[in-house]
């Protein structure tokens, strides 16, 4: 995979509505530093934070079954999201089924090209 396109997995997960504030603002700070100095340790920063963030199907499911959850979406929406993420399981995925989830597995699976 090229660095555009991993570019462009970056602001997919900026732009997600999933994207947690602390990564958003990484990801924009990383894509600022595209071309300077400051790039390579923003990389190695963004790669960290994906490995903590990057969701697997296993706790999605286990957080749509979770209070928590239910508290956030609803008894019904909740159940849903768990609905989906097992079928989303079911078909052989390993990572959650949010956008920034999946562009961020992406750019783990590339992470080598961020770090040249």
């Amino acid at each position: 995979m090229d660095k555009q396109t991993l570019i462009e997995k970056v602001k997919e997960i900026v732009n997600a509505p999933t994207c947690y504030e602390g990564l958003r603002k990484l990801g924009e700070d990383w894509l600022a530093a595209v071309g300077t100095d400051a790039e390579k340790k923003l990389s190695e920063k963004l790669i960290a934070a994906l490995k903590e963030d990057v969701s697997s199907i296993d706790g999605t499911i286990a957080f749509f079954h979770s209070d928590k959850a239910r508290s956030l979406f609803g008894a019904e929406e909740a159940a849903n999201l768990a609905k989906k993420a097992e079928d989303f399981k079911a078909a052989g995925n390993t990572i959650c089924f949010c956008p920034a989830c999946q562009a961020g597995e992406t750019v783990l699976e590339n992470a080598g090209v961020l770090l040249k």
